[in-house]
């Protein structure tokens, strides 16, 4: 097996099983800390340590100021906004029904694809589109969640950064970034840091010494750190110059799966007969939306576009 093989799987091992745990990461550290200090003391600290490492193993960390625009509005799209805005909401909403929300990932960037960059689908993507949206329909209607404190809050937020999420697949996949994975990840990651520690300050979130926190979240912020952030994010970057963008959002059948698990064990998050149905119906939507795309890019590749 290839070395570059060889990285590609435990790209996608790490996609898969780091990501679907970071809900259950983010939501033990939000019950304690606010959400944007969250964000900012990971990335930032995640982005310096891969910066090290980058250095270390031998990369140049120079770049373009082209390459540096797209970096931070990269880390702003997938990390400010996709990631910080989505611990916010999960201050109001379970782990598990915030993996089902994240599931709708490829639903959204195909939207985006049909009406920003005026894609043809193709039946097959038709299909997956509808049942994606009948999901979510299904997701969001249970009345026993409407009532609690802030749910509509929390789904609003959820569904805003998982659209920003999508802009930022789309958007690294045909812009100039930095060459090699972790230069651009550590670029990424430490801008996004930075604008949710500003983000933080400005709207007056009360900060806390690392020492003085309860031992679940510490251990909450190093998994996220070491394992949400420099394992799985320099991954996904990896593989969207790597692989199809399609691939990589397979991703959303997995994670949410892990994600529902994780909270029902360690949190007692309760997974209703609803939820259940409406996390098939999503996740067979997204198994047709991208197997409709793959069909799609296979057939621009015979006629030659």
């Amino acid at each position: 097996m290839s070395q570059k093989k060889t990285l590609i799987i435990l790209s996608f091992i790490a996609i898969y099983v780091f990501w679907g745990s970071t809900y259950l990461w983010n939501k033990m550290a939000v019950t304690e800390l606010p959400p944007f200090m969250i964000g900012g003391m990971r990335f930032c600290t995640a982005g310096l340590l891969i910066f090290g490492l980058a250095a270390a193993l031998g990369h140049s960390l120079r770049i373009s100021w082209k390459q540096l625009g797209n970096s931070i509005l990269a880390g702003i799209l997938f990390l400010s906004v996709g990631n910080g805005v989505f611990v916010w909401a999960l201050k109001y909403i379970d782990s598990g029904f915030g993996s089902l929300i994240a599931s709708m990932y490829p639903l959204f960037t195909i939207l985006i694809m049909m009406l920003v960059q005026k894609r043809k689908l193709k039946k097959m993507t038709v299909f997956g589109v509808v049942l994606g949206l009948c999901g979510m329909i299904l997701l969001v209607s249970q009345r026993e969640l409407a009532v609690e404190p802030n749910f509509w809050l929390g789904v609003g937020l959820a569904v805003t950064a998982i659209f920003s999420w999508s802009c930022g697949s789309l958007m690294v996949a045909q812009v100039d970034t930095p060459k090699n994975h972790f230069v651009s990840t550590a670029y990424q990651m430490t801008a996004a840091g930075l604008i949710l520690i500003l983000a933080s300050l400005v709207i007056g979130e009360e900060w806390s010494s690392p020492l003085n926190w309860q031992s679940r979240t510490q251990i909450a912020m190093l998994c996220l750190v070491f394992f949400g952030s420099i394992a799985a994010f320099s991954a996904f970057n990896y593989l969207l110059k790597n692989v199809a963008t399609e691939k990589v959002t397979t991703s959303a059948y997995v994670n949410p799966v892990i994600a529902l698990f994780l909270g029902w064990y360690f949190l007692g998050e309760k997974i209703t007969l609803q939820s259940g149905i409406a996390a098939a119906i999503l996740i067979t939507g997204v198994y047709f939306i991208n197997t409709g795309r793959s069909k799609n890019k296979a057939e621009n590749e015979r006629l030659g576009k």
